[in-house]
């Protein structure tokens, strides 16, 4: 507010001095030097002015400091990345990429032919083994049939074994009643034997 009061009549002297003629020519001249007390005092209220209420050089300098930074530091380490990323993808479409699809192929092509050999063998040795089973199963069936028959044929030959044994044994329980019977009654003809029988 002083600097406003300053002011004042710095501009009050300078427009009664426009009335009064020649002296006020020579204020206004001394006034409008560069080295007068009174263009001192304004040139100073205009600094105080800009740094008080003018905050427009601060911001653009801090706008310039941070633009700078920005396209100095962190814009060309994007550049640099962004054109790093642009070569890399490049030389893997023109040279990884198809290097890639032809060995993929190639190998693809040996992959599938070695599969398909694998396969075939699988299918031979899976026949085989069928045709094993098939013949170890038909071995064991037949083996077991045999054994049946030799089992019945066995038990047949028992039951007969058995009854010659049986025939023999009452066969030969009959020579010996008939021996017995014939004994007994060649016994009786001696009456002393007759009387020892209770």
């Amino acid at each position: 507010m002083s600097g406003g009061g300053t002011e004042t009549p710095v501009v009050c002297e300078a427009a009664s001095g426009g009335g009064g003629g020649g002296g006020g020519g020579k204020k206004k001249d001394s006034l409008g030097t560069v080295g007068s007390p009174a263009h001192l005092i304004i040139k100073d209220l205009g600094e105080i002015h800009s740094r008080l209420l003018d905050h427009r050089p601060v911001i653009q300098g801090e706008t310039r400091y941070f633009v700078k930074e920005f396209e100095e530091k962190r814009g060309l380490r994007e550049m640099r990345v962004l054109e790093n990323l642009k070569n890399m993808i490049h030389e893997t479409n023109e040279h990884t990429l198809p290097t890639c699809r032809e060995t993929m192929q190639d190998n693809l092509n040996q992959v599938l032919q070695r599969l398909q050999a694998a396969t075939d063998s699988v299918c031979r040795l899976q026949q085989r083994e069928r045709e094993r089973n098939k013949m170890h199963n038909d071995h064991l069936i037949a083996s077991e049939k045999q054994h049946i028959m030799q089992w019945e044929d066995f038990m047949k030959e028992q039951h007969s074994k058995q009854a010659e044994v049986d025939e023999e044994h009452r066969t030969a329980m009959e020579r010996l009643k008939e021996q017995y019977a014939e004994m007994e009654r060649g016994l009786a003809k001696y009456p002393a034997f007759g009387e020892l029988e209770p």
